[in-house]
């Protein structure tokens, strides 16, 4: 059985560029935040290239800290899971359904999102390293009906049908939800069949459409097939369309941070791109 004795945490931590202290308090748990979704893209270039994502410690290890990579949200999750428990924190990982690019605000998707609920002692606190394109850059009260700020747009939760629910504030009046979840704590082989199933499936967006982002402390990079979004601070947004190989492979490697030295079949993959 793997646990936190076989994770090495010097590597993660200088993986994200953490030199802060080492002690589970609120203030380290928002910097880890801040500099994992600096350096950890969202992506999921192997789904796409036909390769199964694995959510095993070791591959996790090996993909996302020692081979320059990223990942959706259960490898996002469950690495940074096994993170906060080896520096001491007390963890609960959660599962969410999806809200985002829905009709319907009370849909009740798959439970097929990742998220971790820490307990501070006199407070309990949100992380999510792993939504993509509105990924948490900071941590966040669980605290109903408050809005709460983090380095890009504000957040909230609010009370959902009996959930709660994540939104993100779009514009000044606008708010979105990213997706609903409740309490109920899960265990990592509870992740192994969405995973399976998101990785593998042949009509799943994750095996049919390229997607990748990434979250600085000013913006926000965000890849959907050929179409590169740049979201800026103030609102502003810059979109393009790639049209080259070569582009899209820069593109990875500098505004998302992804090495794809290792990665066999991304030209045809590019091809195959909307």
């Amino acid at each position: 059985m793997t646990t936190t004795a076989d994770f090495d945490l010097d590597a993660y931590l200088t993986r994200i560029g953490f030199t802060g202290e080492r002690t589970p308090t609120r203030a380290t748990l928002d910097a880890i935040a801040a500099a994992h979704t600096a350096t950890i893209p969202f992506e999921n270039l192997d789904p796409v290239l036909g390769v199964p994502n694995r959510l095993d410690l070791a591959s996790l290890q090996a993909k996302l800290v020692d081979g320059g990579r990223g990942g959706y949200c259960f490898e996002h999750g469950l690495l940074l899971r096994t993170a906060l428990l080896t520096l001491g924190y007390r963890v609960t990982a959660l599962a969410g359904r999806v809200l985002w690019g829905t009709d319907d605000p009370h849909a009740i998707t798959g439970r097929t999102h990742m998220l971790l609920l820490v307990d501070l002692g006199d407070e309990r606190r949100i992380i999510d390293t792993g939504f993509g394109g509105m990924t948490l850059t900071g941590t966040l009260r669980l605290e109903l009906d408050t809005v709460q700020s983090t380095p890009l747009e504000p957040f909230r939760l609010i009370e959902l049908d009996g959930d709660w629910a994540l939104q993100a504030q779009i514009g000044e009046d606008r708010w979105r939800t990213t997706y609903r979840f409740d309490l109920q704590p899960q265990h990592p082989i509870d992740y192994e069949p969405a995973n399976w199933y998101l990785s593998t499936w042949p009509q799943s967006r994750f095996v049919t459409m390229l997607m990748a982002a990434r979250a600085t402390t000013d913006r926000r990079y965000a890849l959907a097939g050929r179409q590169l979004t740049v979201h800026h601070a103030d609102g502003t947004a810059e979109r393009r369309v790639l049209t080259g190989f070569d582009e899209f492979r820069t593109v990875l490697e500098r505004d998302l941070l992804i090495d794809t030295s290792g990665l066999t079949g991304l030209r045809a993959a590019f091809d195959r791109l909307d």
